[in-house]
């Protein structure tokens, strides 16, 4: 990977390399009255239909595609609270690596389903990014397996920043992109692809307020650590790293933050509007639209919606 920023050229060679493996999802219009409640006029990307159920398998995908024959063969391992894990026990599959995993205690039934289904080794931890760390370097340094970065790392933010190179090839004519962020390596791929495709489209990060960790990064200018993981957006619980802060400090125009009452709003129209599952941290992004219509006012926005990996039996609605 190169040593730099990667350009837009980089996130295309990443969609010729993950091509027939990953699925070009929808760009769904607004239905359901969504225009008319935001006042703006509103493009999904539906990453929830993506194989493994998430935007987290393009990613885990181009990592695997680049990996040499001595690290195929002793394996990779990860830290995830469950998305980055299920996409790489399925790429694993796909391409015959075996796949460790290091997850919080506290990750959801149906991510750690998900994992052991596509036959993905799941060790848990503390949830904590420092517990998370810990287990994986002890197992790091005893199995010899490659580690894969759930969003530090070159490859992982290429292949990330496809779904949002897909959303402006198929609605090139956007205002503004939102992401969700958490760790930064979709919204980092993202601002990547769209500023290449278009400087002038705004990408925004959206983020729980209980878990502002990036836009607080963002606003001050330095890094600021993990919050306590009170989110129900429990995909969206990490740090930025030094790379991904890099990029958003360059291309990403604002991080933005919204309540959790806010994304249960968002969950359920996107449920009842789109007839979409989608998991907490993929309201975020139309969670900031309802939460400030007047801001979006007559734009065309892109949302990316992240996951559908929702465990309906810890839902009462």
């Amino acid at each position: 990977m190169p040593a730099d920023i990667p350009m837009l050229a980089d996130i295309r060679a990443a969609a010729d390399r993950i091509a027939g493996k990953v699925l070009r999802t929808p760009v769904l219009p607004a239905r359901g009255g969504l225009n008319e409640l935001t006042g703006s006029t509103l493009y999904f990307k539906a990453e929830n239909l993506q194989r493994a159920g998430a935007f987290k398998f393009r990613g885990a995908c181009n990592a695997l595609a680049q990996l040499d024959a001595n690290q195929r063969q002793a394996g990779v391992i990860t830290h995830s609270s469950g998305n980055h894990a299920a996409a790489l026990a399925l790429a694993g599959q796909l391409f015959d690596v075996p796949v460790q995993v290091v997850m919080p205690k506290t990750a959801s039934e149906v991510k750690v389903a998900a994992v052991q289904s596509y036959g993905g080794r799941i060790h848990f931890c503390e949830p904590t990014q420092q517990a998370r760390e810990e287990r994986l370097a002890d197992l790091s340094q005893s199995t010899g397996a490659h580690f894969v970065p759930p969003y530090d790392d070159w490859r992982i933010i290429c292949g990330q920043g496809t779904a949002a190179l897909e959303l402006v090839e198929d609605q090139p004519d956007l205002d503004v992109v939102i992401a969700p962020v958490g760790g930064g390596g979709l919204l980092s791929g993202t601002a990547i692809a769209v500023k290449g495709h278009s400087p002038d489209i705004v990408v925004i990060g959206a983020e729980p307020v209980l878990a502002g960790d990036a836009h607080l990064s963002f606003v001050t200018g330095r890094l600021h650590p993990q919050m306590p993981p009170r989110s129900i957006a429990d995909g969206l619980l990490t740090a930025l790293s030094e790379r991904t802060f890099e990029i958003i400090r360059r291309h990403v125009d604002a991080i933005q933050t919204v309540s959790e009452i806010d994304i249960v709003r968002a969950m359920r129209l996107i449920g009842e509007r789109l007839k979409l599952v989608v998991e907490p941290s993929a309201a975020v992004p139309l969670a900031l639209v309802l939460s400030a219509p007047a801001q979006f006012a007559g734009r065309r926005v892109g949302i990316i919606l992240s996951g559908g990996n929702l465990d309906l039996q810890r839902w009462r609605w």
